[in-house]
């Protein structure tokens, strides 16, 4: 199977430290593969070029077989959405944030923004303005937001960091949807293991930047082959040797602008 990603030598540096450093790394069309580690580990910044909003420092990223980074053609850049941790959203209602990327697109679809709204539990805040939203809330926009445009990979940096036991169930049943019925990749970045193992067909730990053990979900979870692995999985601290994920705020990503 062709990957619709594929990795070579791939290093992102900050300030001369690199918080990304993969070797080699491919993603199948089609799955959804999970990418564990603790804090400061890289799994945000690996997004990002995934997302096209950074090139490596060094190295090779290919998407469906062509290069991929900020100049990648723009018909490529829009198959990419990415549901950030803090998303931002615009200074307007929810329904202009979740409607703005459809609108650009010139795809709107009367009906589908309202029903992704009532889907996520939003349908009473469709006027709300998005300053008085809680963080779970903001995190369900997003998605509503990025889910609305039919996205062919869905890139989600802890997505139900800030929701509840229910929201996150419901997010996680969205997710395995998306997935299986318009066969939509998945790349999940997570610390949580149990949510990990409940949504991924191929898990990846990160640790220091680098991928340090890659398999299929059930030989990962039950049976890991590297110490860091039997380590994080049984809850023991794992150094990140990355000093810190943080990006200068110029650099910072703005889905509305910049992935309409």
């Amino acid at each position: 199977m062709t990957p619709i990603y594929a990795l070579t030598g791939v290093q992102h540096c900050y300030g001369g430290r690199c918080v990304v450093d993969v070797p080699a790394l491919e993603v199948r069309p089609g799955e959804i593969l999970g990418v564990v580690g603790p804090s400061g580990a890289g799994k945000s910044t690996l997004l990002r070029l995934l997302n096209f909003l950074e090139a490596p420092t060094r190295g090779r990223i290919a998407y469906r077989g062509g290069e991929a980074g900020p100049e990648a053609p723009l018909a490529l850049r829009r198959e990419v959405v990415t549901v950030f941790q803090r998303p931002v959203l615009l200074g307007r209602s929810v329904m202009g944030n979740v409607r703005v990327g459809q609108r650009i697109r010139g795809a709107a679809a009367e009906g589908e923004a309202e029903a992704w709204l009532d889907r996520l539990g939003l349908g009473g805040l469709a006027r709300a303005h998005a300053r008085t939203l809680s963080a779970g809330e903001a995190q369900r926009v997003a998605l509503a937001r990025a889910l609305l445009v039919k996205p062919a990979v869905l890139l989600l940096d802890e997505p139900t960091g800030n929701l509840d036991p229910y929201n996150t169930g419901l997010i996680e049943e969205i997710v395995r949807a998306e997935n299986a019925e318009r066969g939509t990749t998945v790349v999940l970045v997570t610390h949580d293991v149990f949510q990990a193992r409940r949504l991924a067909q191929r898990a990846g730990l990160m640790v220091g930047g680098r991928i340090v053990e890659l398999a299929g979900a059930s030989a990962f979870f039950t049976s890991p082959q590297q110490p860091e692995t039997a380590a994080f999985l049984n809850g023991e601290l794992v150094g990140s040797a990355v000093p810190s994920e943080t990006v200068p705020a110029r650099r910072k990503p703005h889905w509305g602008r910049r992935r309409a």
